[in-house]
């Protein structure tokens, strides 16, 4: 029996340690298939992205060539490679856990991450490269764009980039000016986007990018108009989060009998299913990271936990509640009403968002779609209009109905 792999993100990890992994291999070939190189695809937290990314990347990555047969060989993508298997420079950045204290901060935080990522793909792939400290983030990703191009000439770098919008989201809901200083026209960040989008044009071949709202999508637009976005696209809406089939899959692997599957599957079922993120898509998904967090909880103790909810979420809860506030008055009111009372809700949903524009109800709307509320408790409701930070959101994009 091997181990359920709650709270594990890296791949490599994943298989040199022997914990079960639910094989979305496939959608490597599927990726690779498309016309566009530049993906963009969202998801609420705790879906598996970064699992995705760290596969993606391992499966790109020349360095991994050798390793491949042991971390893919009993995979879909092991038994039917692709043609660009292992075979490019992978520049990889994760901006997640940025201070967002103030501006300061934030620029620094974003920098440090640039650096670091850097730093790292100099150093493995033997790049005579320094990263100087006191340049600017867009022109340290500048510079090493010219460098690999002249020391790796006809090589090619794969950018992945996880948690793209982690601090944006941050800085919109605690501090909106901060937020568009950042995104706007001479922001830093999108700057860096514009450098990141000049080096499509030389080394880097192919961008893969997660997150899970497009709230800067609109402020980045101008520079960087190059991804496509696949969030909704049926073919890919099981990329991430579990299955049915695959839950009992996995039940099955850890030894839980049928009859007791059937009494696990209701409660799972009520709590961490329901997603569709797509109008076409065949299936509902379930939560990936609440049904392991269920599921190990269930076989250390043999029995089912008191805590249904994952409570290393629960910082979501205070965001959520920011970004309530965006949008005012009776618009707000009605959007939480219907959620509370389980009413479906039919709205389109928002593909990028512009923060200097008001935030409608349809802003909110598509903001829960796309932070994964189906459905809400709110234990408490200030005469203020602000809501308690101990209201339990849960999954809201199984009563939100759209329309083209």
């Amino acid at each position: 029996m091997k181990k359920l792999p709650y709270g594990i993100s890296d791949y490599e990890r994943l298989v040199e340690n022997e914990y079960y992994y639910i094989d979305k291999t496939i959608y490597i070939e599927k990726l690779e298939n498309l016309a566009e190189p530049y993906i963009m695809f969202l998801r609420p937290r705790k879906f598996g992205k970064t699992l995705f990314t760290s596969t993606l990347e391992n499966y790109y990555d020349f360095k991994k060539a050798d390793k491949f047969e042991k971390l893919y060989g009993n995979t879909y993508i092991g038994k039917h490679p692709t043609k660009l298997k292992n075979s490019y420079h992978i520049l990889k950045f994760n901006f997640a856990g940025i201070d967002t204290s103030n501006q300061e901060t934030t620029m620094l935080g974003f920098k440090s991450k640039v650096q670091s990522s850097i730093r790292f793909f100099v150093e493995k792939y033997n790049l005579d490269f320094f990263v100087n400290n006191e340049e600017e983030a867009e022109n340290i990703l500048d510079d090493l764009i010219k460098a690999f191009n002249i020391q790796k000439a006809g090589e090619k770098i794969y950018v992945i980039i996880d948690e793209y919008d982690h601090f944006a989201n941050e800085l919109l809901g605690f501090n909106t000016n901060q937020f568009k200083n950042l995104v706007s026209k001479n922001g830093k960040v999108r700057k860096w986007y514009e450098i990141l989008k000049e080096g499509t044009e030389s080394v880097i071949d192919r961008i893969f990018i997660t997150g899970v709202a497009p709230i800067t999508l609109d402020s980045l637009t101008s520079g960087f108009n190059i991804s496509s976005d696949k969030t909704q696209d049926e073919r890919f809406n099981e990329m991430m989060g579990f299955t049915e089939q695959e839950l009992r899959t996995l039940m099955k692997e850890q030894n839980i009998e049928e009859e007791k599957q059937e009494e696990l599957l209701p409660i799972m079922r009520e709590n961490y299913d329901g997603y569709r993120f797509s109008l076409h898509g065949k299936e509902k998904i379930y939560n990936s990271n609440m049904c392991l967090y269920f599921l190990n909880s269930y076989t250390e103790l043999g029995r089912i936990p008191d805590q249904l909810i994952d409570m290393n979420i629960a910082s979501d809860y205070t965001k959520l509640g920011k970004m309530l506030d965006l949008c005012k008055g009776e618009e707000r009111e009605n959007v939480i009403e219907k959620t509370i009372s389980g009413e479906g809700i039919v709205s389109e949903i928002r593909q990028k968002f512009n923060p200097a524009m008001e935030f409608t109800e349809m802003d909110l709307i598509s903001m829960l779609f796309y932070l994964g509320r189906r459905r809400s408790r709110l234990s408490k409701v200030k005469h203020s209009k602000q809501y308690n930070e101990r209201n339990i959101f849960r999954l809201f994009s199984k009563n939100t109905k759209r329309r083209n």
